[in-house]
């Protein structure tokens, strides 16, 4: 089944009147907001800080923008996740993983790099897969709301832990399953990637299913994003595997199968989760737009990479990863990022830059995206987003 796209001018003027609504309401605001907290599960596009925490690493040109140095992110300045939780009038969510300068009055995040629904069958150092799985980021959850419940009478500590009873008045985001998709694709092709899908949803739906039993009352999952666009998995590939927009179609259609699977599966979900809201977001839709016309969006550079090296259409040597510096036939070189990131699409040809996070993180804040409809101003006072 074909899935049906906004027109570039009909998510224009989404975003415009999403931007518009934002900027009123945050001049009647008084901050409030029924999300007190943000607790988050995922992999890089989400992680704010815990993969480097837990193997310190992380060299510029990350971060370069907003935060000016690495900060743990996966692009030039803020995620999705950072740009949420500004609209809801929270700071960033601390990673649950850093243990020196984290605030969890408002929440933790669990993602981290490379981290997969699945468990792992392999180690990080072999195949450079995560160890914090969905299955382990959710143990830590629980060991959190232990702790916060164990630790309510230290006057000391409950200076970083949020109250007892944060859990019910908080916001659980989800987005993860890309390296679950992505990390064999390669050796087992998209046919063999589609065969384990099913335990991805079904993973995702049960750990809903624990957090609601933990408290959860409010559950955002954002889809996969068109790994079809990305830069890293365009090199070499046929110009017969691509669309007139220059993204691979059988990686783009396998996604959108996957989602169509993991909206199901939320609908069927939903109905065993009285009082609470399971909302699917579309974030696949609003990507897939701006990697088309980029241009209608303020930006310039669709399927190219920001940070790279190689130059031509993609900016992206796999040898040699955004920031890396390697010996290449004789020759030292280095994949260093452009100076206007705000241009482009992709940072570094796996993640998205700053630029597209706030442009997708107002799709949604407007609830346009979502399944059902879940428009944020119903529930917040929302903040402008800068």
């Amino acid at each position: 089944m074909r899935l049906r796209l906004p027109k570039a001018c009909d998510l224009q003027k989404l975003l415009l009147a999403g931007m518009a609504m934002v900027a009123t309401l945050s001049f009647l605001s008084h901050s409030k907001c029924e999300f007190e907290a943000i607790f988050n599960f995922g992999d890089s596009n989400s992680d704010t800080g815990g993969f480097w925490a837990a193997f310190p690493a992380q060299s510029g040109p990350y971060g370069m923008t907003y935060f000016k140095r690495p900060v743990g992110r996966a692009t030039d300045g803020r995620l999705m996740l950072d740009f949420l939780a500004q609209a809801l009038g929270l700071p960033f969510i601390s990673p649950y993983l850093q243990s020196i300068g984290s605030d969890y009055r408002h929440g933790a995040n669990y993602a981290t790099l490379a981290s997969t629904v699945l468990l792992p069958n392999t180690s990080l150092f072999v195949t450079g897969i995560s160890p914090f799985s969905l299955a382990i980021q959710l143990n830590q959850m629980k060991a959190f709301k232990t702790q916060v419940e164990e630790h309510s009478w230290d006057q000391q500590e409950s200076k970083r832990l949020p109250s007892r009873d944060i859990f019910g008045k908080s916001l659980y985001t989800f987005y993860i399953g890309q390296n679950d998709f992505t990390s064999n694709l390669a050796a087992i092709g998209v046919g063999g990637v589609k065969q384990y899908l099913p335990q991805v949803v079904s993973q995702i739906a049960g750990t809903i299913k624990e957090l609601y039993a933990l408290g959860g009352r409010a559950f955002l999952v954002l889809n996969l994003a068109p790994v079809g666009c990305y830069p890293s998995f365009l090199v070499g590939l046929p110009p017969y595997e691509l669309d007139a927009f220059g993204c691979s179609i059988s990686y783009n259609n396998a996604v959108v199968d996957y989602n169509n699977m993991l909206k199901e599966t939320l609908r069927q979900t939903r109905g065993s989760l009285p009082n609470a809201s399971l909302i699917y977001v579309d974030t696949f839709s609003v990507l897939l737009e701006l990697f088309r016309h980029p241009t209608s969006h303020g930006l310039k550079y669709g399927t190219k990479a920001c940070c790279g090296h190689g130059g031509g259409a993609y900016n992206f040597d796999p040898k040699v990863f955004c920031g890396n510096t390697k010996v290449i036939n004789g020759r030292t070189v280095t994949a260093t990022a452009s100076s206007d990131p705000y241009n482009y699409v992709s940072w570094d040809g796996v993640h998205a830059t700053e630029a597209a996070n706030k442009l997708v993180t107002w799709a949604i804040l407007n609830g346009s995206y979502s399944d059902p409809p879940f428009p944020f101003h119903d529930f917040c006072d929302l903040q402008p987003l800068n």
